[in-house]
């Protein structure tokens, strides 16, 4: 298909962006959390289900973390004298959040819903990787335009700019 001579620098700058890495993406980077917290133990052991930590993954853009009360619900019961329970109660007795540090992140340019993608049935596995097998989450997917495009056209979802950049 030949687009209009007009058109032409614009669609050879989004293939570049397509196929371009994010900038600053955190894949392959390893960072200390203030808990060795295991989804693994969670996730794959326990059979605790995604979205019963990350709750706001169903109802709105950001998955969110789970807060301390979400964790001591738990752990007043559960496991309560392994050395990194007694951390997490730490926090819930000082009435402190956890200062978890971001795994996943985007640019500010991106407006990714999880909601819609949620809604749609994508498998948190597609973006995040298998975390249900990690003891510390890790980011193994670039999240770069190029990744999210290839699974939207699998997908038969939107690939018009203003799905993403709003």
């Amino acid at each position: 298909m030949k687009l209009p001579l007009g058109r032409q620098p614009v669609a050879a700058c989004l293939a570049l962006l397509a196929a371009a890495p994010v900038v600053g993406s955190r894949a392959e980077a390893k960072f200390e959390q203030p808990i060795a917290f295991s989804h693994k133990i969670h996730v794959q052991d326990n059979g605790i289900a995604c979205l019963y930590c990350h709750a706001y993954a169903r109802r709105g853009p950001v998955a969110g973390l789970p807060s301390v009360q979400r964790c001591a619900g738990c752990h007043t019961t559960i496991a309560k004298d392994k050395p990194e329970v007694l951390k997490t109660m730490g926090y819930w007795e000082r009435n402190e959040p956890i200062p978890w540090q971001r795994v996943h992140d985007l640019p500010d340019y991106v407006r990714f819903n999880h909601k819609r993608h949620v809604l749609a049935q994508v498998e948190c596995r597609e973006c995040h990787g298998d975390v249900e097998r990690m003891d510390a989450a890790t980011q193994v997917s670039s999240l770069s335009m190029g990744f999210c495009l290839q699974c939207h056209r699998k997908r038969n979802a939107s690939t018009d700019c203003l799905t993403c950049h709003y």
